[in-house]
């Protein structure tokens, strides 16, 4: 998909009126809590004999509660019903909701503000796995990272429009309460409005027995969401998202108060840079990775996350005193520039490391079970922001840090959490080290790339050109491959552990361990069987003069017992980089090609296993690869 094509969903009928439907809803939520929390805090009297801070925390809480309570079964009935179908009843809920948050806004009426609260967390919570469910079945592979920054930069920038807005409308006059609640029917009318013009979304599982147990129903789905650990951590990593993110928009009032020494205007700008940085980084992971699901952004995310949220630390330290800075005397002081610039690059690389997590989760997980899995992942973020508000209240109370302290401390667990994600998942390090050789050192050229199977067993021969070709590979293919590699790899301290991870197979000629050899092929078997992607060098060796050599006989023996599609592939211009063995050993002669060279990945058309003899494929290969070596 072009890079225009990211832009080009919200012309479509498939993805626009759905787009609208969750930025209207989003943007909903926030005119509504923020004009509430407004209210209570500076005309508590006029609204409860609660202390405005117990109000504001319960506001907090009422909204939050429903995802601990609901999520398992919003899940399933996203799973169970037409989506679109339940989107509109959804919205036409919201309607009444806000209809409802009207009279209390008008009648000044605490207890039915908080009971629409609640209510509108409900909706939130039924919302949820039905827009995560609905980007699989409505967009292709290579759209769903453009769907999913679209959909996270468009939450980030509603959350900030319905901030400013609800601010906007209380401070407006004393009959701003009344304008609340016009604004917030008003934007619930147009959800409704634009729900309705979204596709038929079939159910996943139509025979689906739904469970009202909600206890029940979440371990059986985190159970389901395990059997697939990538998809497990990638669930874990968005929660622990949730938990960073809420560390700072939480503090940024205290943060603009007492450590920037602003007025409530500089709350705002930084909640603005913040989102405007989320939304840069969300939508930048559709260019960056190529329009296919890259979960190596995450680890690039995670590092960029830590090192500026660091930097922050450093950066708000011995800034000017003064009386508190409105927010263009906040702006006009260099030494805040800083600030802004690290709050927006934190939250860049957020947009870097939620994306490719969202949509790892909706790929990989099983089909009659996505929106259940996605629903419990809602569960876990709600007991993150639990966890997010005791340690802020730890950190800041009995251990007596200042906001920018409590910032350096998450970053430091940010650093642990990744660390132990990604050495539980190396295919997250390894996938980062491959998307950082064909970004960083290669400009690669990918021809046919979408006829590899997105599913099902399958296997990839390749010719061999380097000691990359394995990374390469990695970095162009929509899901995991078990590679096939020589034993001699196995036996360099850090590179065995890592490819032992990703379950790389080793095999050795029989001459040299025909035990092994005959392990290898048991390994590719079970592999195949479980459905997996498997890849194969078939001539055996690197080449030591640029040429294809002859295939050997192995392929025949795995197709013998598991006869699968075979996929050619052709490596090309790797020849005589520094990882090739041109001119002697590889890895001797640094930047003789210099950076930034040309390769290329070139994908045949999938042959059936009583055509893929070696000799065949051999030539299809070398007629992919043509005279680019």
């Amino acid at each position: 998909m072009p890079s225009s094509g990211q832009f080009a969903l919200l012309a479509q009928r498939r993805f626009a009126p759905f787009f609208w439907t969750q930025f209207l809803g989003a943007a909903n939520d926030n005119v509504f809590k923020y004009a509430f929390t407004l209210l209570v805090t500076y005309k508590a009297a006029d609204y409860s004999t609660l202390t405005p801070a117990l109000a504001v925390n319960l506001i907090a809480a009422l909204f939050v509660l429903p995802f601990l309570l609901f999520s398992a079964t919003s899940g399933q009935l996203a799973d169970k019903y037409d989506k679109a179908r339940l989107m509109r009843l959804v919205k036409l809920f919201e309607v009444a909701i806000m209809l409802g948050g009207a009279w209390g806004f008008w009648a000044q009426r605490f207890d039915m503000l908080l009971a629409c609260t609640f209510l509108m967390g409900l909706h939130s919570t039924l919302f949820g796995p039905v827009k995560y469910a609905y980007l699989p079945q409505a967009l292709t592979p290579t759209e769903i990272v453009a769907g999913n920054g679209l959909v996270e930069m468009g939450t980030f920038v509603a959350i900030l429009i319905g901030t400013m807005a609800a601010g906007a409308l209380i401070d407006a006059s004393p009959a701003g309460n009344v304008y609340a609640a016009a604004v917030c029917v008003a934007l619930a009318l147009a959800g409704l409005a634009t729900s309705l013009a979204i596709p038929s979304a079939p159910p996943s599982d139509r025979k689906l027995a739904v469970d009202w147990n909600p206890i029940r129903v979440t371990w059986r789905n985190v159970q389901v969401a395990r059997r697939d650990r990538a998809v497990f951590l990638s669930v874990l990593g968005i929660s622990w998202l949730w938990f960073f993110g809420a560390i700072f928009l939480t503090q940024f009032p205290q943060f603009a108060q007492h450590t920037l020494r602003g007025d409530p205007a500089v709350a705002t700008l930084l909640l603005a840079v913040f989102s405007i940085g989320i939304g840069a980084g969300s939508l930048a992971c559709d260019r960056m990775s190529r329009h296919q699901v890259e979960i190596g952004l995450v680890p690039f995310g995670s590092i960029g996350m830590s090192v500026f949220t660091v930097d922050l630390y450093f950066a708000a330290r011995d800034l000017p005193a003064s009386a508190p800075f409105t927010a263009s005397q906040f702006v006009a002081i260099p030494a805040h520039w800083r600030v802004l610039f690290d709050l927006f690059a934190i939250a860049l690389f957020a947009g870097f490391y939620s994306v490719p997590l969202y949509a790892l989760v909706q790929t990989r997980s099983e089909a009659t079970h996505r929106a259940r899995i996605i629903a419990s992942n809602n569960i876990l973020n709600a007991v993150f922001l639990i966890l997010a508000a005791g340690f802020a209240a730890l950190a800041l109370g009995p251990l007596g840090l200042s906001t920018p302290q409590l910032f350096l401390l998450t970053a430091l667990l940010n650093v642990l959490v990744a660390v132990y994600i990604y050495t539980l998942v190396p295919e997250f390090l390894l996938r980062f080290l491959s998307w950082l050789l064909v970004t960083a050192v290669y400009r690669i050229r990918r021809q046919g790339v979408e006829r590899i199977p997105t599913q099902g067993p399958a296997l990839i021969v390749s010719n061999h050109v380097s000691y990359v070709d394995a990374l390469v590979l990695m970095a162009i293919s929509p899901r995991p491959i078990r590679f096939v590699m020589d034993s001699a790899i196995f036996r360099i301290p850090v590179l065995s552990w890592l490819f032992r991870q990703v379950k790389a197979i080793p095999i050795a000629p029989a001459k040299v361990d025909a035990a092994l050899m005959e392990r290898a092929f048991e390994r590719v078997s079970e592999e195949l069987r479980d459905g997996q992607l498997v890849c194969i060098f078939p001539e055996g060796r690197i080449t030591d003069d640029g040429e294809i050599g002859p295939f050997r006989p192995g392929i025949a023996r795995i197709l013998e017992r598991d006869p699968v599609p075979v996929i050619p592939v052709a490596l090309q211009g790797l020849w005589g980089s520094f990882f090739s063995r041109k001119g002697g050993a590889a890895m001797t002669k640094p930047f003789r090609r210099g950076l930034f060279s040309k390769i290329g990945v070139a994908v045949g058309v999938p042959v059936a296993p009583a055509e893929a003899t070696p000799e065949a494929l051999r030539t299809m290969v070398a007629e992919l690869r043509g005279d680019w070596k």
